[in-house]
């Protein structure tokens, strides 16, 4: 048996308790992972909800990224093997002490990359990677990324820097600097913020703007001129605004390399703002949906 983070109804953080299940023997193209860090995602408190696009009938399990050991492999497995170091983003059920799944969700961890990072990158990582590449965005012009200091928009800011895009990004005071630290320019988000988008953009046209937080940066957009099909947002439903909705795409294992290589070379950085123990995940949760955060939010065993 082993532990698992489940919900029988939809609600707060309260919902959330660790059950004692099965451990699952790997089938035909299947892997087992002892799980070492798993990464906390706002749609992981929207799925709970019950307010989340991707719809699920308790009771079930939660989390959707984690890095690990393979502990066992199925016959039929090719590329990953007993004792490999991974990390992934799978469809449910990350928050516990082992899964077991196809490979296809895994992608070696590199020894420079630590596990609590590797933990938090997968599901996060993807998704600023695939919203970048939904844009036709080339070096020299300027984005706009809101919540740019979150789990998403901390990675999206600097693979559109490392590309040469000159990035604006919202933040709070508290993570202006550190926005400055990895290229972008922060503004601060709340009323008025289209006014500060049109100052820090300089007289440069704003090619596209991604969207991790709500309303307000889709309004502001709009106000901009920025044109629809070059507004894409995670957070809100697009069609209220006649807008691009573009999240993470299937699990892509040459993405997660590259991601990892560009952490292990010290290219990307991915902060972690709090690790908590797995038997710790209602407090986790009520950390996250606080808002306001630095990077990731990571659990242990």
């Amino acid at each position: 048996m082993v532990r698992a983070v489940r919900f029988d109804r939809f609600g707060n953080a309260s919902v959330l308790y660790l059950a004692e299940v099965p451990l699952v023997e790997p089938g035909a193209g299947q892997v087992r992972v002892r799980m070492r860090a798993a990464g906390l995602n706002p749609v992981d408190y929207k799925i709970r909800r019950g307010t989340s696009r991707y719809r699920v009938t308790p009771p079930a399990p939660a989390g959707r990224e984690l890095a690990g050991v393979v502990d066992a492999v199925g016959a039929g497995v090719e590329r990953l093997d007993v004792g490999d170091e991974v990390f992934g983003t799978i469809p449910t059920g990350a928050f516990a002490d082992a899964v077991t799944l196809e490979e296809t969700y895994f992608a070696r961890k590199p020894d420079a990359v630590p596990r609590e990072v590797a933990g938090g990158l997968a599901l996060a990582g993807q998704t600023a990677w695939d919203a970048l590449g939904s844009q036709p965005l080339r070096a020299g012009q300027t984005v706009v990324v809101s919540a740019a200091a979150g789990g998403v928009g901390s990675i999206l800011v600097q693979l559109a820097v490392l590309r040469g895009i000159r990035v604006i990004g919202t933040a709070s005071d508290a993570n202006a600097e550190w926005l400055r630290s990895v290229g972008g320019i922060p503004v601060r988000y709340g009323d008025g913020l289209a006014s500060r988008i049109r100052d820090a953009a300089e007289g440069h046209p704003i090619a596209a703007v991604f969207d991790l937080h709500g309303p307000e940066t889709i309004e502001a957009a709009l106000e901009l001129g920025v044109p629809p099909e070059h507004i894409n947002t995670n957070a809100t439903d697009p069609t209220a605004y006649g807008i691009r909705g573009v999240g993470r795409g299937p699990t892509s294992v040459p993405t997660l390399d590259r991601l990892a290589e560009l952490v292990a070379e010290g290219r990307l950085t991915v902060p972690i703002a709090a690790v908590y123990p797995l038997d710790r995940v209602r407090s986790a949760f009520e950390r996250l949906e606080q808002g306001h955060l630095r990077g990731k939010i990571v659990l242990v065993p």
